[in-house]
């Protein structure tokens, strides 16, 4: 009897595997070899996981002490006091992001985020490189790094996994989501790497004008390729990347639905 139940589950398991190997396998043949549509998700995805890294953000963080120091403060408390402010408003503006997230939208959001970092990057390359060691110097170094931490944290900080998440339909997600995080974290990794080499090279005012040129960048990245994916549905999402025109403006019809459910 045993027997019987054991070969008995053996011969329903046995399909159900070959299924799932199968759509496993369909899943990377799709990601490999992408669709427009999907090729959009992909660049959108992995885009703003990106750009969040190489806007200087955890080199800003792990290394504020130092570019403390390059604005002129000598004490070892100044130094201490500082940084953890630095830590604190990161914290204070990630709770802000969760209120406002769903109540002004994803895109808006990563607008005010981009462009304010870009101004604050701007603002404390040209202070480290013509204020130094002056108490203006000093207090507009710590005001910039702050504002800095503070618009990424309220915008792209926490919303480029927001939208990673969303983009993508169900058949995709994991493995694209993955792909994302990869390029985070080599991003990441990168420029923590090369933050002190860079400042040894082009001093750090002249390290953060290159951050705040990339941060511009994003403002860029954000309009062209990431849409707003506030109260739309997955199909709705998709419907968007699937159109050729360009997508961020693109709205979707009940007709294009019925397309898209069609295709599938």
């Amino acid at each position: 009897m045993l027997v019987k139940l054991t070969r008995g589950w053996q011969k329903f398991k046995k399909p159900q595997e070959n299924t799932a190997k199968y759509e496993e396998n369909s899943v990377w043949h799709e990601m490999l070899n992408p669709t427009p549509g999907v090729r959009r998700m992909l660049i959108t995805g992995c885009g703003i996981q990106i750009f969040q890294q190489i806007t200087g953000i955890d080199a800003t963080v792990y290394y504020s002490p130092t570019i403390f120091k390059g604005a002129g403060i000598k004490g070892n408390t100044q130094l201490l006091a500082a940084t953890v402010g630095v830590g604190f408003t990161k914290t204070i503006f990630i709770l802000v992001a969760i209120f406002l997230i769903d109540k002004v939208g994803r895109k808006p959001l990563l607008y005010i985020s981009t462009i304010g970092m870009t101004v604050c990057l701007f603002s404390l390359g040209v202070t480290l490189s013509t204020m130094e060691d002056s108490k203006i110097g000093i207090v507009l170094a710590i005001l910039c790094v702050c504002a800095n931490v503070a618009f990424f944290s309220v915008g792209i900080g926490p919303i480029c996994w927001v939208v990673s998440s969303e983009i993508f339909p169900l058949r995709l997600r994991a493995q694209a989501s993955a792909f994302g995080a990869v390029g985070s974290r080599v991003s990441s990794g990168l420029v923590a790497m090369s933050f002190l080499s860079v400042t040894h090279a082009i001093t750090v005012g002249g390290t953060f004008l290159v951050f705040a040129a990339i941060s511009a960048l994003s403002v860029a990245f954000v309009y062209k390729y990431v849409p707003e994916t506030k109260g739309k549905s997955l199909e709705e999402i998709e419907m968007l990347f699937q159109n050729d025109s360009h997508w961020t403006e693109a709205e979707v019809e009940i007709g294009d639905m019925k397309h898209l459910m069609e295709k599938q």
